[in-house]
Order: structure tokens, then sequence, then C-alpha cells
């Protein structure tokens, strides 16, 4: 028995080191994965204060101070996912940064490459209106046609070409959103359109987009048209007829009538596709503070309730 139990013995500790060998070359990648398991779970902020995010239904998420840019908390914030329509908030940056609000837009050809199923905020092709109606038409109905509108008139304006073909000018703005994003310091973002339709290489992540946020969210025009619940915009068709139409922000954080209502919200954009699921940058102010959310692959009412608990945690850090 004793002669059994030492060639047991014996066995075990030859099996064990050759377990410590095989996985000895790996042992740093296995204690990576390990760290980032655990900080990925829960993030300390006070060293008190430690929101775990076993309530939330996202993959991603942040919240940051909007004025300081402090990360107050986040969940595999620099993991590169498809960001749907918040690829918008990048597209009406530029926007703002290289058009005139008050001049005037004509539609063209690029309403054609709409896609089945896709959201439209119903622009025609010869229409005219302003800059900031056509932000107001991407923004609140998260119409891709405006956005692709946005990005031939300023991929045409970059090139000084005003005939320059309609997909050439589309791929010289998203040039311009990846030249924005390296300018600000963005290592885990790359557009492909201006809208946020699904693309392999079209992913940001929820650190990258707070950043962006945080960075529009210096426009007091920015500012004004995602904090609008409804806006009213002004179409001219090329026979001069005037059509009215109103737009319903789809950010449910700012409907008062919703059950998602948050108190101070201030903005910004929500998505989805398929691959993306439902995404949601937010934003809010309260007490002087003021917060920016960033949830990303949630589900079609979590998304709410997410981005609620990430605002409602990042104001708590500068209560009392």
């Amino acid at each position: 028995m004793r002669l059994n139990r030492k060639r047991w013995l014996f066995a075990g500790c030859i099996a064990a080191a050759g377990i410590w060998f095989i996985l000895q070359p790996y042992s740093g990648q296995i204690k990576q994965k390990i760290y980032k398991v655990v900080s990925n779970s829960v993030h300390t902020v006070t060293g008190q204060n430690v929101f775990a995010s076993g309530s939330l239904d996202a993959q991603a998420a942040i919240v940051i101070n909007q004025d300081s840019g402090e990360v107050l908390y986040g969940m595999n914030t620099d993991d590169r996912l498809a960001p749907a329509s918040t690829t918008k908030v990048m597209t009406a940056l530029l926007a703002i940064e290289m058009a005139d609000m008050k001049e005037q837009v004509t539609v063209g050809q690029e309403v054609l490459l709409a896609k089945p199923g896709e959201s439209s905020a119903g622009l025609r092709f010869g229409q005219q209106l302003s800059w900031k109606d056509l932000l107001e038409a991407m923004m609140l109905p998260s119409g891709n046609d405006a956005a692709r509108t946005v990005a031939v008139q300023l991929g045409r304006q970059v090139r000084a070409d005003a005939s320059l073909d309609t997909e050439e000018a589309i791929r010289v703005f998203v040039q311009c959103m990846n030249d924005r994003a390296e300018e600000l310091g963005l290592r885990n973002t790359h557009f492909m359109n201006p809208h946020g339709l699904h693309d392999a290489n079209h992913y940001s992540s929820a650190h990258d987009l707070a950043v962006i946020a945080k960075e529009a969210m210096k426009s007091k025009v920015f500012r004004a048209i995602v904090g609008q619940t409804t806006a009213d915009v002004k179409l001219v068709s090329a026979d001069m007829e005037k059509i009215m139409k109103s737009y319903t922000n789809r950010n449910r954080l700012l409907q008062q009538e919703s059950e998602y209502y948050y108190e101070g919200s201030t903005g910004i954009k929500t998505g989805f596709t398929d691959e993306a699921g439902y995404c949601l940058v937010s934003a809010a102010e309260r007490n002087d503070h003021r917060m920016i959310t960033v949830v990303l692959h949630s589900g079609s009412n979590s998304v709410w309730t997410d981005a609620r608990e990430l605002l409602d945690y990042g104001f708590e850090q500068y209560a009392g």
C-alpha cells in the first residue's frame, strides 16, 4: 500500500510539473487575462465607492465628468465594438467645425444610396435646407440620408470640387473623420462611413466615443441640437415648394412622458444595428455637474436603464 501510495504521489508530482512546464510560457498571458476580467468587472473610484458591473446589460460602458474628462467608471472601455449611429456624433462635430450653420444645403444624388430598412429623415433629391436643419434631420430621427448629405457636401468642400463623385466625396469626408479621431488621440476608433451602418472595419470604443462626445458638447450649436425633444425643419423643393417636417428625438432619456426620462438629460445620440445591439451616448447635468455616459451592445430596454444607472453613479461621486 505504501509503495502504491508513493507511486501515485510520484506520478502526481510528474503530472503537475508537466502541466507547469507546458503553461509556463503562457503564464504572462494568463495573468493578463485574469487581470482584465477583474479590472473590467469592478472599477474603484475613491477606494470606498465601488460600482459592480453585474447590474449592467451592456458589453461596454463608461461614465466621465464632461468638464474634466475624469473617468468615474469604466467596463471594457477600450474594446473595439460596432458603434451604430453613435457614429453621427463625429459627423455632426465635423459639420459644425467646417460649415456655416446658416447657409443652405442642397440634397443630392446621395439619397439614392439608401439601404432597405435603414433610418431616414425622408429627404428628397433637390431639396434645400440649412446646415442646422440638416444636422437636426441627422441627429434626432437618426437620418442616414442626412448623414450622407453632410458627408458629400463637406467632402467636396475639402477637395474644392463641387462636381466630385458622390461616393468619392463620402470617402474624403470619412478620411476627415479618421483624421479628427487621430487628433483627439483615439486609439480604438476607425470609421468607414458617416452614419454607422455595419462594416467590419467600422468600430469605436466606449472610451473613444466619450471623448468625441466631450469634444462635441463644447459646441453651443451641438448642445442645442441634441438637447431637443422635437424640431421643425423647413425643406424647399426644387420647384420652390416649402415643406415643414417635424422630427422627434429618439433619445428617451429626454422625453418627459417616457418611463426612462432622466431629469437633467442634455442629449446626445442613440444607435442600433443587429450587429451592434442597442447603443447610447448620453449626457446630463445636475447641481453644476455634467456627466457623459456611453453604453454599447445593450438591450432595447436595458440601454436606457444602463445609462440611467451610470448617470446616477456619476452624480453620486459629487454628492454631499
